[in-house]
């Protein structure tokens, strides 16, 4: 019998339905409608900024140089005022047109930093104009704007994304982008400019702020981006912005997704599941991921960077020389550490688990940067040597591993010739043929290897899974088999377990010993059967009972991994509570900065980590933030990027609780819930647990 037909004209009126399946649902009503809490000097009617000289900063020279106007500028603190003076409230209240534009990949709190300048700039007088720049740079080069309504901004409170504007990765990093950029200002009588994005963007500000000086035009950075990477201490390490915008909640969703995956995992018992997370220098995210899911393996590459292997040290001071590889993990020690955790999982029944590993960790290892810096100094010699480029000599990548081994060769022949040594090329052939390939293509224009094309997970798991193959065949790596599951199945096939125990297991006699493992010897039906036989359990030639080698096939381990990338979900992810209170009181700074005359400064909440009633608005100099790196092959002045602090308290808590997390005994996983993301409620946490920890630590 068919089914009625629907007559879906009449279904698609129906009030209930277009409720459903409207774009507006309760849940993002109830975002928009909050109101996130606003600093206590906001409270006044105005606000003043007092420079101080409480917080020092070494100067790069060449910042010096190139950024004279604003060099000097020194960190202003937000005042509320009540009283001003009629001059200040004059000047304060004054009309002003400000442009704002988001610059790199989207944030989760972007939009409340347009609602709060927004409000702050009404306030202070309804005729002030608010214009964003559409697509990211290019907006301002190109003059592409819009003006902000209220609708805009009321559309957009506490959502996530940069949709409202959109954003773009485009560098004004050029005299013509520059004068275009000036152009665009000058025809919308722009006071003030925004910047809001991460080091490259808030370096950007500094010479955009420097450049319009001359004409009088504000220029404000906002420290935005998910990696955690802008963090601002002093000379003397005091903490003046703990944190960018963004990175809660991206670690936050992540963290809720990985939590799932740990669930998971721990059900389906047959899995490890393999999530690589943003991060692309730094390793915050993976770090707070960590703390917020306890995944049974977190790798940390500023760990791994300071990692020392001292075993080396001594062996090469045996030999009278110096080992400098000893200084930061192998990639080969690296797997051997990630194999080494899962066996021991694997001997007491957990042959699953969740591995978080950070997307940049390989720009840590050491071995891999002397991998680039070495394949690149030799592909450059050989194309000035040779008629023919490198690549076209060598079209297949045996032929390019071939020359590789007569270097090595030469290197043992010649005492003199070091480029390439025999230890190069072991360390080179345990690495994928993929990533081998990776590391001997051709180079960008300036000769650099671009790292953001390597699968890391994939160069990682590839070589644990070698291992753990070999491991496998030469019997050391086993799941480990209950004992009390072993004693029943054997009982109910009316075997003797205390005859056949001693035989098949390594560890039978440990009374203590909850989980068997199976002798080393045992890796084959046949090895089983030479056991049984050897030990006078069973003639040549006779059936090995069917219990007994339903033991066997289960203490067999079967390596089976599930790979995530976690990156663009959580970055379009709506804001936590404290992402959203962040960025909308940075968005109020950024008014308090701008009418308080301010410029070459990126605002700021000092006080992140110790919760908002202490949060402080301020500006901070960028430009003695900056520093000379290596970028495309050329020295470059730019924002400089925090890491992974590996002595702070939160990554020593981390550490503390590596063994706990790893959960290699007979007790069940330490895994830890998260949560959903909330922008309300009380069981909503205030701060990131990074900075929670980092806070207690300071005290203690």
């Amino acid at each position: 019998m068919s089914a009625t037909r629907v007559n879906v004209e009449e279904l698609l009126r129906n009030p209930e339905v277009q409720q459903v399946t409207a774009n507006i649902n309760p849940e993002l009503l109830e975002r928009r409608k909050y109101i996130p809490p606003k600093c206590e000097v906001f409270a006044k009617p105005y606000t003043v900024l007092k420079a101080t000289d409480a917080y020092p900063f070494h100067i790069d020279r060449e910042a010096e140089r190139q950024l004279p106007k604003i060099i000097r500028n020194r960190v202003q603190v937000v005042e509320g005022l009540n009283s001003p003076d009629e001059a200040f409230r004059k000047q304060y209240s004054r009309k002003r047109h400000v442009g704002i534009v988001f610059s790199g990949g989207p944030a989760p709190g972007g939009h409340n930093v347009i609602a709060g300048l927004f409000d702050a700039a009404r306030k202070a007088n309804p005729a002030n104009r608010i214009f964003g720049f559409l697509k990211g740079p290019d907006g301002i080069i190109e003059n592409e704007a819009v003006e902000i309504t209220r609708d805009m901004v009321d559309a957009y409170r506490n959502l996530g994304g940069f949709g409202m504007i959109k954003t773009g990765r485009t560098k004004i990093d050029t005299k013509e982008k520059m004068a275009f950029s000036k152009e665009t200002c000058k025809a919308l009588k722009l006071d003030a400019l925004v910047v809001v994005g991460g080091d490259d963007s808030n370096t950007n500000a500094a010479f955009l702020a420097e450049e319009l000086a001359e004409d009088g035009i504000q220029v404000i950075g906002v420290p935005k981006t998910i990696d955690g990477d802008i963090q601002v201490r002093d000379a003397d390490g005091k903490v003046l912005c703990a944190m960018s915008f963004g990175f809660h909640t991206a670690a936050r969703a992540f963290a809720s997704e990985i939590s799932n995956l740990c669930t998971d995992s721990s059900s389906d018992v047959k899995y490890w599941h393999i999530c690589k997370v943003m991060g692309r220098v730094a390793s915050h995210l993976a770090l707070e991921v960590a703390l917020q899911t306890h995944a049974n393996i977190t790798l940390i590459g500023e760990d791994i960077a300071d990692y020392v292997g001292k075993q080396r040290i001594e062996r090469a001071k045996e030999q009278g020389g110096v080992d400098y590889t000893a200084y930061g993990m192998t990639l080969r020690h690296l797997s051997r550490v990630i194999c080494g955790a899962i066996i021991r999982r694997a001997e007491v029944g957990k042959n699953y688990g969740v591995i978080v590993i950070p997307e940049g960790v390989l720009e840590f290892v050491n071995e891999i940067q002397l991998f680039i810096i070495k394949l690149s100094t030799i592909i450059a010699e050989y194309n000035q040597t040779h008629d023919t480029d490198f690549h076209s000599a060598f079209s297949t990548l045996e032929e390019k591993l071939e020359y590789l081994r007569g270097l090595a060769k030469r290197s043992r022949e010649e005492g003199t010739f070091s480029i390439w040594n025999t230890r190069d090329d072991d360390l080179f052939s345990d690495i994928p043929e993929f990533f081998q390939e990776g590391l001997l293509t051709e180079r960008d224009s300036h000769g650099n290897f671009q790292f953001s094309q390597v699968e890391t997970d994939k160069v990682l798991m590839g070589l644990v899974k070698d291992y753990l193959k070999r491991l496998t065949e030469e019997g050391a790596y086993k799941i480990g088999i209950e004992r009390a599951y072993y004693r029943k199945m054997l009982e109910k096939e009316k075997l003797d377990p205390d005859t056949f125990g001693p035989v098949l297991f390594k560890n039978y006699d440990d009374k203590d010993a909850t989980f068997l493992l199976a002798r080393p010897s045992i890796i084959s039906m046949k090895t089983l059967m030479q056991e049984l036989v050897k030990g006078g359990l069973i003639q040549e030639g006779e059936t090995v009972p069917a219990s007994v080698e339903n033991i066997y096939k289960k203490s067999v381990p079967k390596f089976k991994t599930q790979s995530h990338f976690y990156g663009y979900d959580g970055r379009g992810s709506d804001p936590t509570q404290f992402d959203c209170t962040y960025t909308y009181n940075l968005g109020l700074t950024v008014f308090s900065l701008i009418a308080n005359g301010a410029t070459g400064q990126m605002a700021a909440i000092r006080n992140l980590e110790i919760g908002f009633p202490k949060w402080e608005p301020l500006g901070i100099p960028i430009a003695p933030l900056m520093r000379l790196e290596e970028r495309k092959g050329k020295l470059a002045l730019v924002l400089e990027k925090s890491v992974v602090d590996v002595n702070s308290p939160a990554f020593q808590v981390a550490k503390a609780f590596r063994e706990k997390w790893l959960a290699a005994h007979v007790d069940s996983d330490n895994y830890r819930k998260p949560g959903p993301i909330r922008f309300a409620g009380e069981t909503e946490e205030d701060r990131p647990i990074t900075l929670v920890l980092n806070a207690i630590g300071i005290d203690i």
